[in-house]
């Protein structure tokens, strides 16, 4: 059995509760993924052209300071890696943590949350991010996904 981590970024919560539920049915470890400077809702209003989110988004090139690089990843076969999406891809921060770590030979497994939209050009935004690991397209976990169902989900991808 491998050994799996639930990393997560989470804006307003959202996306926090649904990796902590998918940690415990998946029994795999959790770790945060926290920008230096926590985003504000002045920060994530996507209709304002000078609010941080939207400025990081427009910029490819933008990496968030992370508050930590704790994660023992070297530890993990399996990653799940957790975000909201914005504008159709991952926050510029997932990018910013997959460059912290060495993700060789690694299963990225990735899930998202969203007020609508799917996963858009994620993957294709985050492999070179980790080049030398395996990002799958993972599922999108709207509406508070009980436990049973991040377990079923978890264990038809084998991990």
């Amino acid at each position: 059995m491998s050994k799996k981590l639930v990393a997560y970024f989470s804006a307003s919560g959202v996306t926090a509760d649904t990796a902590k539920t998918l940690a415990k049915a998946a029994e795999a470890d959790l770790y945060e993924i926290k920008p230096e400077t926590p985003y504000t809702k002045k920060d994530l209003n996507w209709m304002n052209p000078l609010a941080r989110s939207t400025k990081e988004m427009k910029d490819k090139s933008s990496r968030p300071t992370l508050a930590d690089t704790d994660a023992n990843i070297a530890e993990y076969d399996t990653i799940f890696v957790g975000f909201p999406i914005w504008w159709y891809v991952a926050p510029t921060i997932i990018n910013t943590f997959l460059e912290a770590y060495d993700f060789s030979g690694k299963k990225i497994i990735l899930f998202a949350t969203s007020g609508g939209s799917g996963f858009g050009k994620a993957v294709a935004g985050l492999q070179p991010s980790a080049p030398n690991a395996e990002i799958t397209e993972g599922k999108i976990l709207n509406g508070r996904p009980s436990e049973s169902e991040l377990k079923a989900w978890a264990d038809s991808l084998g991990v």
